[in-house]
């Protein structure tokens, strides 16, 4: 078999490349996903109120944390559907079951910020 792809770049045009298709990637998430834009939204509300609920440092970082993640979380969710939007137009079993894996990702991420929250404003504000 042949590779006809062009040379891949290396070091700081291997870091320049990385960093232009991150930023496209979150373009694209957030021009085409609206669950990614909720969880922006969320993401941008918490970092003030993390910083008025926090206690310290470790809750701060804990309660961003769980924010993130379920941003990165949806960002793969958002991939796996787009995928399989892309091979199978029918119903597929299995097309289906990585959907449903990706969407329950997100559910139990959900589930860990907001039990990550509720415990850190208990301890703190009780």
């Amino acid at each position: 078999m042949i590779n006809t792809s062009r040379p891949k770049p290396h070091g700081i045009a291997r870091l320049k490349s990385a960093f232009s298709y991150s930023i496209k990637g979150l373009q694209l998430a957030w021009q085409h996903e609206e669950a990614f834009r909720l969880e922006i939204y969320i993401l941008l509300l918490g970092i003030p109120l993390a910083g008025l609920i926090g206690d310290n440092l470790t809750d701060y970082v804990l309660l961003i944390g769980s924010l993130l993640l379920l941003v990165i979380i949806e960002l793969v969710n958002s991939a796996i559907e787009a995928i399989c939007d892309k091979i199978s137009i029918a119903n597929d079993e299995l097309v289906g079951r990585s959907k449903d894996f990706g969407a329950a990702a997100v559910f139990v991420a959900i589930i860990g910020m907001l039990g990550t929250w509720a415990i850190i404003l208990t301890k703190n504000w009780s």
